[in-house]
């Protein structure tokens, strides 16, 4: 080849390189102050470079970023393990979350993450948290108003912020991902220190509702699933100087304006209401799983709410999540799980990712019980331990938060396959398996029937409950 054909060609190959790399997009890390990073409402490269989208590889891997349990399209009594578990991120804990706690500061700062609360930062994080739901393989996030746009200096500004990152959000998400539910923040600025919609000054109350208001607007326009009320920031401070009564009829009205605004705007969504036992507040009407189920029977809205449960929060009201799962499928009014868990020595919410196979076995076998909780799910109300500071330790935090409660769903499968743990309970209520049993489970045995069989049968022959034989059929299937 001459001299000029070889100019002409490496010409043509320097071309076509500088093609390819315009029509490409940029990979380099959304580092504040990176070249690539100028504009950081508009920068659309790689926030997680060099993590791939996370694949199932089976128990046996030893890749962090991989899955061993949760292999999202393998059926599992007849579904999915993907449509039984409906997984969603919290953006609050992993895209707002600082690592502070009330002992210690701020440990994490994301690379992304320029130290301010402006909108261009708020779009920012909200292009990262869908490369993170893209690359998990999440179809599913929750939100709080303040926490995906910042406050303004009025109601208007405030309002006007949000629908600008709604917008963004509206774009990125396309047809695959929506909202599992959203929710307003009403504890985080100072007007709610005395609560939001049991607040004693009536502007709180107007305020609280307005902004509730808009917060079911922007979850409807984004395609979200249900809508969330995080009562126990808004419960009683005192008792001494609060009228718990009236408080109660607040937040019952505030509830019933709720439901008539979300027919008002056609809003299909399952309304929740999620307990919070001392958050911060110790005289709640939603301490509870039966606590919140009482109040809405009082008021009469027990047929427009479900309730959210949250692990760590069922440890606080002094309960085991099993034991609120229950609960609230027992009333039906299980409608979704916030998978996390508390240190039992720690007397707050410490929000950890659920890595215990038992306790993720027992809240499988109550999911599996209320046959799945579409249009509910897991949502991962989780953060990073204060520790843990790489980029990496998200995606690790969750996938470990995923195969565990898949490892549960294989479990409790396996028990109810085998039958031997349900062959057992049967057995130890089998006396109820006759003519008088059935009539006083139907509701048809009077006092005086039953004192006329006891005197017939004399003494009662006790029978063992085998607990330790029940616990070992649990733990084999673990």
């Amino acid at each position: 080849m001459k001299a000029g054909k070889i100019v002409v060609s490496l010409l043509c190959l320097n071309l076509v390189s500088i093609l390819v790399i315009a029509a490409s997009p940029p990979t380099c890390p959304a580092d504040v102050g990176s070249d690539c990073a100028s504009d950081s409402s508009e920068w659309k490269g790689e926030f997680f470079p060099g993590i791939p989208k996370i694949k199932y590889e089976g128990p046996s891997s030893k890749n962090p970023l991989s899955f061993k349990w949760y292999n999202a399209d393998e059926e599992i009594l007849g579904k999915k393990m993907k449509d039984w578990m409906r997984f969603s991120v919290a953006f609050w804990h992993t895209f707002r979350g600082t690592g502070g706690d009330p002992f210690g500061a701020p440990t994490k700062m994301w690379p992304w993450e320029d130290g301010t609360n402006s909108l261009a930062m708020a779009k920012r994080r909200m292009r990262a948290n869908f490369e993170f739901l893209e690359k998990l393989g999440v179809d599913k996030w929750c939100f709080h108003d303040r926490d995906i746009a910042p406050d303004g200096k009025t109601l208007e500004e405030s309002n006007a912020n949000l629908d600008e990152v709604v917008a963004l959000a509206k774009e990125l998400q396309g047809t695959k991902i929506h909202p599992l539910w959203g929710t307003s923040q009403l504890f985080h600025h100072p007007r709610y220190m005395h609560g939001g919609a049991t607040s004693p000054d009536l502007g709180v109350y107007a305020y609280s509702a307005a902004q509730v208001k808009k917060a079911m607007e922007v979850t409807h326009y984004l395609g979200g699933e249900n809508y969330v009320f995080w009562g126990g920031r808004e419960g009683y401070q005192t008792l001494l100087n609060t009228d718990m009564e009236r408080e109660l009829n607040h937040m019952a009205r505030f509830l019933e304006a709720a439901v008539a605004y979300k027919k008002k705007i056609g809003f299909n969504g399952t309304l929740l209401i999620e307990p919070k036992p001392q958050e911060p507040t110790k005289h709640q009407y939603d301490w509870d799983a039966a606590t919140a189920a009482n109040f809405l029977r009082k008021y009469g809205l027990i047929d427009e709410f479900k309730l959210n449960i949250e692990c760590n929060h069922a440890t606080l009201a002094g309960h085991s999540c099993h034991h609120e799962l229950e609960t609230a499928r027992i009333n039906g009014l299980l409608g979704n799980i916030d998978a996390n868990t508390g240190d039992p020595q720690t007397g707050w919410d410490t929000d950890q990712f659920m890595m215990d196979i038992g306790e993720a076995t027992l809240v499988m076998l109550s999911v599996i019980k209320n046959g799945g909780l579409a249009p509910g799910g897991f949502n991962f109300d989780a953060k990073l331990r204060r520790e843990s500071t790489d980029v990496e330790d998200i995606f690790i935090a969750h996938i470990a938060g995923m195969d565990t409660l898949a490892r549960g769903l294989r479990n409790a499968a396996k028990l109810i396959e085998d039958g031997s743990l349900a062959a057992l309970v049967r057995k130890r209520y089998e006396s109820f398996d006759t003519e008088i049993g059935a009539q006083i489970e139907a509701g048809k045995a009077d006092f005086d029937m039953l004192e006329k069989k006891a005197m017939q049968w004399g003494e009662p022959k006790v029978s063992s409950a085998k607990q330790e034989l029940a616990e070992m059929i649990f733990q084999a299937a673990l």
